[in-house]
């Protein structure tokens, strides 16, 4: 397949690991993974905080950026976030018909409909479970909120992550309950976004697990910050480092920051 990856901004500018890791597990698999160089944010942030029209400039490049995959130049989209496939599913459509913006709208449904968070190309398009990785630690995962209510990937990263080798996954008690993120939630509620994070870390230490994955980096930001200060010795990481490595060959992430590996 030929694909194409959006990095999300997070992703891009802070945790460029989570892309890298994509893209060496999807060339891993015989993939080819094409990163188009204009991208920039989807525009969930704007929206989120109701800058409709702000984030209009923002809808119209991604449009303009993926279009070719609507050609037949890629076969697929992904991402490595489920919010964010979750707002160009479901708000990009939305905010360009509150715009007038018909045209756009149908469009940017249209690229959503080839869009596919991680674990969504691996097991609904490829049809894949084990893709062959190795991770011999104890982990356990936070399933975020967007991932299960917006962009909906249901068990699919547990299905991934059951089937890698050497494994010791746990599962997290409480693990639907919001770890108090939500972007700029946690700014303007901070004491009640305090509250729910500290839920979620008392749950996670009591898995005893090695690593916390996930997959969105804006929740791992969130709950690793709290644990860091902790000094809980609890890592974090994305659900996509965790499929990138092979009993023969341990993934690294690029220490180049200005690149996604591709």
């Amino acid at each position: 397949m030929k694909i194409a990856l959006f990095a999300t901004c997070i992703g891009d500018a802070m945790f460029p690991q989570a892309p890298q890791a994509t893209v060496h597990l999807l060339e891993r698999l015989g993939h080819e993974v094409y990163f188009p160089a204009s991208q920039a944010c989807c525009g969930q942030m704007h929206i989120n905080t109701g800058y409709y029209k702000e984030a209009m400039p923002l809808i119209e490049n991604h449009v303009r950026t993926f279009e070719p995959v609507l050609d037949g130049e890629w076969d697929a989209i992904v991402v490595p976030s489920g919010s964010c496939t979750g707002s160009i599913r479901h708000q990009q459509k939305m905010v360009a018909d509150d715009a007038g913006r018909s045209a756009l709208g149908k469009r940017a449904q249209e690229i959503a409909a080839k869009t596919y968070e991680l674990s969504e190309l691996l097991c609904d398009v490829m049809g894949l479970e084990d893709v062959g990785a190795y991770f011999p630690h104890r982990v356990t995962y936070h399933p975020t909120c967007h991932s299960m209510r917006i962009a909906k990937v249901g068990d699919k990263p547990y299905r991934l992550l059951k089937a890698v080798e050497g494994i010791d996954f746990v599962e997290l008690p409480e693990e639907k309950s919001c770890c108090g993120f939500g972007g700029t939630f946690a700014m303007k509620n901070k004491q009640t976004s305090t509250a729910m994070l500290t839920d979620k870390m008392t749950n996670v230490q009591s898995t005893k697990a090695e690593i916390l994955v996930a997959g969105d980096y804006s929740c791992l930001m969130h709950i690793g910050g709290g644990l860091s200060r902790l000094r809980a010795g609890i890592r974090v990481m994305h659900l996509a480092e965790v499929l990138a490595g092979t009993k023969e060959e341990a993934w690294i992430p690029s220490t180049d920051t200005t690149k996604l590996g591709v």
